[in-house]
């Protein structure tokens, strides 16, 4: 029985005693402040990329959304890839990387769907624009649409209608004010709407025609007229998931965000129009 006793009380012994131990250096650890147990880390969330290729008038409204969405989502990177609506069709259709298309028309996003290489259900219209003639800042002599016949006028700069859309709307309103053949020997096409506002800022072109977006960032130039929306197809900028992406989930959520209160705000500020 003695020895049987012996050999269960041992244990009994050497159990508390290490109960005692550990007790003890846990108040040692606090003691010192270092916690008895480190958590395990917490792992951050990976970065996400996406491309954005954008109409070239939405570069300042764009650039100045950015910082905005990645301050509520810092892992996710915003890149943007501008250019004319159709040249950025082209690039797409051909396999080059892009989350999220935004045209300055709704051709190019009609012909992507067209092809199936948008997701279905991310088209949406965040914004609307103006076609306007403008002029260099001390040019006195164009009034209207009329005067670019003048024989003074010997360069007009255009869109290169086939790929851009400004240059597209720009052509409906000459021609359906009769003036688009008179005209055309003088006209000089850009390969997107910025090329066109830096032709009459620098004075190689007598006058051009841009968005109401592009004359408010330049000081350079100054608007003329503003054309009448019924000479024109309606200007808006369709945005789409491209359905290649690897991100059409971060790519939804950014979407989402250009059409919220606050991105809003901002292509109010820089003269668009809210859809």
């Amino acid at each position: 029985m003695s020895k049987n006793f012996s050999q269960f009380s041992f244990p009994i012994k050497r159990r508390k005693l290490v109960v005692l131990i550990t007790t003890a250096l846990a108040a040692l650890l606090l003691t010192i402040g270092l916690p008895a147990f480190t958590p395990a880390p917490v792992v951050a969330q990976s970065n996400i990329n996406l491309l954005v290729s954008a109409a070239a008038s939405l570069r300042e409204a764009l650039e100045e959304i950015k910082p905005m969405y990645q301050q509520s989502k810092p892992n996710v990177n915003i890149n943007y890839n501008f250019g004319s609506s159709g040249a950025l069709q082209q690039q797409i259709e051909q396999g080059a990387s892009a989350d999220i298309f935004i045209s300055a028309a709704k051709k190019q996003v009609d012909a992507l769907e067209k092809k199936g290489l948008l997701v279905a259900g991310t088209r949406n219209i965040i914004a609307k624009n103006k076609l306007v003639l403008v002029v260099p800042k001390n040019a006195v002599s164009i009034t209207s649409f009329y005067n670019l016949k003048d024989a003074k006028v010997k360069k007009i700069a255009i869109g290169e209608p086939r790929t851009v859309p400004a240059g597209q709307y720009g052509q409906q309103v000459l021609e359906k004010l009769k003036i688009w053949s008179e005209i055309k020997s003088k006209l000089v096409f850009a390969n997107n709407v910025r090329q066109v506002l830096a032709s009459v800022e620098t004075g190689n072109a007598d006058a051009g025609l841009v968005y109401i977006t592009d004359a408010k960032i330049s000081d350079k130039v100054k608007v003329v007229v503003t054309a009448d929306e019924k000479y024109h197809s309606p200007i808006i900028y369709p945005l789409a998931v491209i359905k290649s992406s690897k991100n059409v989930d971060a790519a939804k959520e950014f979407s989402q965000f250009l059409s919220s209160d606050q991105a809003k705000a901002v292509f109010n500020k820089y003269g668009f129009i809210l859809p």
